[in-house]
């Protein structure tokens, strides 16, 4: 895909959307059933170029799947069951994928090599690496950075581990490997952060212990096939939450959106900001999901903090959006976990929003923004996601906003997570 030009100031956004579902969750659900014993259906799993790319790991290691209309069945297998794969497992620009089924298939007895694109082999995986390392796994690598090759291994042990930051990549690659290890692991968290791997986990009939910050995992691979509904993301409706709240005369309803606690970080902080929502719980059994409606509102600027940080992490693009429209400034610290993104963010998101005429200082963990600033250029400019899905959609959303003519340079990012973003814009825009 090519530039695309983007929809400027004079539209307002109205109706109703449902959500795309829940990456993270998608993720999890279809790793888990494939270990499992028995069929999983799964509804509203994402279909996304990240989620495919565990759909084809697992399949590189005999696990199949079938469609049934919407829903996707995954025909589980026992961990010792999986078969050695005939290639690398390529795991394109999914970190996730990546991270996680390092943890899930650590015991496997024989070598596996992870690789990734261009983006995703700059990122490092060091801090999965680590405490993988400690349990007993062997890996080569240059630098912690794919691709990556996990040896043969026999035996894993149990560990005690803190969490140097707060991760819940890093903590769920420790607990699937710790699910097969000869004794029991704790893991210490520094921060909450979320909880849709324990949350799936228990779905599947594998129950973890939970003491304040340390998660207890007893060694248990016998898991049991589910149902399971995929909510809407959370991270996907950030956008149209944000869009409505900056764009005048705008008034959105997002269906099933997942409003799990360690996620809702992106509410809470424009709440915090002024904004007011709307919404209607549903009654579920493992995700919390909610329809929430949301109206064009004054903010006012905030301070984010560190223990911010681990419930909004993939939100923080449209935060620093929203404050350059917010009365007063807006101070972000203990964010330094956007470097690593599929793009540095801090970076990206300073240089391409300050092309449309914001006003935002990069900091090494966070941003400073100066709040209250119209957003326009004087001549016709295009932004650049840089590859980055997030990225490419909180500019599309602040060009919603922008005086003059804008355009997006790799806009095909968005495919990564949100395949159908273009096509609700336009079925909102009015």
């Amino acid at each position: 895909m090519g530039n695309l030009k983007l929809q400027t100031v004079g539209k307002h956004l109205r109706g109703t959307l449902t959500m795309p579902g829940d990456k993270s969750i998608s993720h999890r659900a279809v790793m888990l059933g494939s270990i499992a014993s028995g069929d999983t259906h799964i509804k509203n799993l994402l279909d996304s170029q990240d989620v495919n790319s565990t759909i084809t790991a697992m399949s590189n290691l005999g696990v199949t799947f079938d469609r049934d209309g919407d829903d996707l069945i995954v025909h589980g297998k026992s961990l010792d069951m999986l078969i050695e794969p005939t290639q690398m497992l390529n795991m394109e620009n999914s970190g996730t994928s990546a991270r996680l089924l390092m943890g899930l298939l650590a015991k496997q007895p024989f070598t596996l090599t992870f690789r990734g694109d261009s983006s995703l082999s700059k990122r490092p995986f060091g801090r999965v690496i680590k405490p993988l390392m400690a349990m007993g796994v062997s890996f080569v690598t240059k630098n912690d950075r794919l691709p990556i090759t996990k040896l043969a291994t026999k035996h894993l042990k149990g560990i005690t581990y803190e969490l140097p930051v707060a991760s819940a990549q890093v903590k769920s690659a420790i607990i699937l490997a710790a699910l097969q290890a000869d004794s029991t692991t704790t893991i210490i968290e520094p921060i909450a952060t979320r909880d849709h791997t324990e949350r799936m986990l228990a779905s599947f009939g594998v129950q973890l212990e939970r003491d304040n910050n340390r998660i207890i995992v007893a060694p248990q691979t016998k898991l049991t096939a589910t149902n399971i509904q995929v909510p809407g993301d959370i991270s996907s409706a950030a956008y149209w939450l944000v869009a409505a709240l900056l764009v005048p005369d705008s008034e959105l309803t997002l269906q099933q959106v997942g409003i799990n606690p360690t996620r809702t970080g992106i509410i809470n902080i424009l709440s915090r900001m002024g904004a007011s929502f709307d919404l209607d719980k549903a009654k579920t059994t493992s995700e919390p999901m909610a329809n929430i409606r949301v109206q064009s509102q004054e903010l006012h600027g905030t301070t984010v903090t560190a223990t911010d940080v681990p419930t909004m992490i993939d939100e923080m693009p449209l935060v620093v959006l929203a404050a350059t429209q917010a009365q007063g400034d807006t101070l972000i610290t203990g964010a330094s976990e956007l470097h690593v993104k599929e793009s540095d963010r801090i970076a990206t998101v300073t240089t391409q929003l300050n092309k449309l005429g914001a006003h935002i200082e990069a900091k090494e963990d966070g941003f400073y923004v100066h709040g209250g600033t119209p957003l326009h250029v004087t001549e016709p400019t295009t932004v650049d996601s840089c590859g980055d899905h997030r990225v490419g959609m909180m500019l599309t959303i602040a060009a919603l906003i922008t005086e003059g003519d804008v355009s997006l340079a790799r806009a095909d990012a968005v495919n990564i997570s949100y395949p159908q973003f273009f096509e609700d814009l336009n079925e909102v825009l009015s």
